[in-house]
């Protein structure tokens, strides 16, 4: 029963990452039309900047300010440099310039502070662990996370559904044309999202930073994951982006925790190791697809 809850707790840790960086993927791509694959670098920069402002300052609330503007900026450039060029482009043209991009962003950050990985501590306020049931304890910094993460979905719930801006939002996924035709200068709100998603990267990366590994191209790799919460909870929906990222992280924490428990009841060891290695890691993938198959255009699609 321990290890079930710790490991539902992490799946909430990771899901929350996972939300933060896919709610503004999601929208990006549902509104703007865009596959940005540079996504993934904001959220890099983002710990690579927490990690600087840490190291300088030693203050865990500089770095988060430091990640929060150094995404938002970068984000912001691109956008106005290379993105809004691209809109009623072909989403090959989106593809290759945004891969180009992440290729530019690992290299600027490597001159910027190095090719050896930095080190970020954990802030003393989220050091050490808080009992949650008779010999179970859970680390504050996860705690702090899933907390962070339910706080986000809130304020973005508030946003797209309580604010003008967020109508617009709504509208400009299902017709873009007919919000520009209203007046609206559709620029500045493809701007407005696309600096909110950096932004949101950057707080996912000053929380993974004391967590995970700070290293060029951390990026590229929860980027493929992100994609799959997306086409799992359906493209330009944060709901869906929400509910995506909670089961992929439930599936992965639990999947592997005790599929290789599983397997090697079944199976000898020789056997049962490498296949529950390669089924864990493949196990959101197989989700996908089951989801694909019941709701081909995700859980909560905005598109009809």
């Amino acid at each position: 029963m321990t290890l079930l809850l710790e490991q539902l707790l992490n799946g909430l840790q990771f899901g929350a990452m996972l939300f933060m960086l896919a709610s503004g993927l999601t929208l990006i791509f549902g509104i703007m039309g865009v596959v940005n694959l540079t996504h993934g670098s904001f959220y890099m920069l983002g710990a690579y900047c927490a990690a600087f402002a840490l190291a300088h300052t030693g203050s865990f609330a500089a770095a988060v300010v430091a990640a929060l503007l150094g995404a938002g900026a970068y984000g912001l450039l691109i956008e106005f440099t290379v993105i809004r060029r691209l809109y009623q482009r072909d989403h090959l043209y989106q593809v290759l310039a945004t891969f180009g991009l992440i290729l530019f962003t690992n290299e600027a950050v490597s001159l910027l502070f190095g090719r050896r990985p930095p080190l970020v501590d954990m802030p003393a306020v989220l050091q050490g662990a808080v009992p949650l049931a008779p010999g179970f304890e859970y680390p504050v910094a996860r705690l702090a996370f899933i907390v962070i993460g339910a706080l986000v979905a809130l304020g973005l719930w508030w946003l797209v559904n309580r604010t003008r801006v967020g109508m617009l939002v709504r509208a400009g996924a299902d017709d873009r044309e007919m919000v520009s035709a209203l007046g609206i200068d559709i620029r500045k709100l493809y701007t407005l999202v696309f600096g909110l998603g950096a932004v949101l990267c950057g707080l996912a990366g000053v929380m993974a930073a004391p967590l995970l590994a700070v290293e060029i191209g951390m990026g590229e790799r929860v980027l493929i994951t992100t994609f799959v919460v997306i086409v799992i909870g359906g493209v330009g929906s944060v709901r869906g982006a929400l509910a995506g990222a909670l089961l992929v992280g439930m599936v992965d924490s639990l999947g592997r925790a005790f599929l290789p428990q599983l397997l090697e009841s079944l199976l000898t060891p020789e056997v049962a190791t490498p296949l529950a290695a390669g089924l864990a890691s493949a196990s959101i993938y197989l989700l996908m697809a089951l989801v694909l198959i019941v709701r081909p255009l995700g859980l909560f699609s905005s598109r009809s």
